[in-house]
């Protein structure tokens, strides 16, 4: 949330600089090539994200949907380590795994339904788009790594056609949901990087798994007190919101997402996620029948080649790691 890249050199994975890992935890092997469609299959069940929290706030408040969404992901991650007798983490990594659980566990989720209380998906979905590259910055501040010049013309012009398109959908202004929008980024990108890391020496599904299981008790707690207070109205829209968020979102595109990562970078793979916000504006029109602007086309025409791009130079940017030296992204 393994398999190795198509591309002849390979990416770079981050792992502790530590000369030798656990021996319950070993260094991620990687085979041929599927990090990419991994990571996109991550793209994929984030895309639906927004719209299926706009569902799940028809029937349930902001913090009561959260913590309910945890606490369901966390029940099915908790049922998958035990099955699988995965043993404890060592304590070196759960530093790392309680950055991932504030930031995509409870930091993302909190401050975008908070959102969307006012925004509409398809807005938060573009404010969103710039998650790519707040990762990739956050990835090169955490792990030293340095991508091509290349790499990082094609992200700033991927986020400019972002912002720029964000603009035009405001009509000039932001919205009052945009400080939590811009708090979300932040969180987020912190967990994605920190997710990635650790999926190089554990499988990225037990890296959010570990991850849920950690907040397991916030979530009890949290559910304990929302939802006395804010009130719960069934729907069938509202309960598969739920539903998706926390099986689809919260665990099953987090392993996906985490496995790509581990695969291709967390910087080559952050920039798959140009394409969520124009994958969002479409289920935003199917499923809540939301007006998109004719401008979608053609930001999504410009989103597309700078992934293109990202990728190639990604590809020619990474190297084999020399005999005895540690692997890192």
């Amino acid at each position: 949330m393994t398999a190795q890249n198509s591309a002849t050199a390979r990416p770079a994975i981050a792992v502790d600089a530590t000369p030798a890992v656990d021996a319950a935890l070993p260094t991620v092997r990687r085979g041929p090539g599927s990090g990419v469609l991994l990571a996109a299959l991550g793209v994929l069940a984030f895309s639906l994200t927004f719209p299926s929290t706009v569902w799940g706030l028809e029937s349930f408040g902001p913090w009561s949907l959260v913590a309910l969404r945890s606490v369901l992901a966390a029940l099915i991650a908790g049922c998958a380590l035990l099955a699988g007798r995965v043993p404890v983490p060592a304590r070196r990594h759960w530093a790392g795994l309680a950055v991932v659980a504030g930031g995509v566990v409870v930091g993302f989720p909190l401050l975008t339904s908070l959102a969307l209380q006012t925004s509409t998906s398809s807005h938060a979905a573009v404010v969103v788009g710039l998650l790519p590259l707040t990762t990739a910055l956050l990835s090169a501040l955490r792990t030293g790594s340095r991508p091509p010049r290349a790499f990082w013309a094609a992200a700033l012009a991927g986020a400019a056609v972002v912002i720029g398109f964000t603009v035009q959908q405001s009509g000039g202004s932001l919205s009052g949901g945009d400080l939590y929008l811009f708090g979300a980024l932040l969180v987020c990108a912190a967990g994605y990087t920190e997710g990635g890391r650790l999926a190089g020496v554990m499988p990225g599904w037990q890296v959010i798994g570990w991850a849920l299981v950690l907040c397991l008790p916030l979530a009890v707690a949290g559910a304990a007190v929302a939802l006395p207070y804010e009130p719960v109205h069934l729907t069938v829209h509202g309960v598969v919101g739920l539903v998706w968020v926390a099986v689809g979102s919260t665990f099953l595109g987090l392993y996906v997402w985490y496995r790509g990562m581990a695969e291709i970078g967390v910087p080559r793979a952050s920039q798959l996620q140009l394409a969520q916000p124009l994958l969002t504006l479409v289920w935003s029109v199917l499923a809540l029948g939301e007006e998109v602007s004719p401008a979608a086309p053609v930001a999504a025409v410009a989103v597309l080649v700078c992934i293109a791009v990202t990728q190639r130079a990604g590809s020619r940017g990474a190297r084999r790691p020399g005999a005895g030296e540690p692997v890192r992204s």
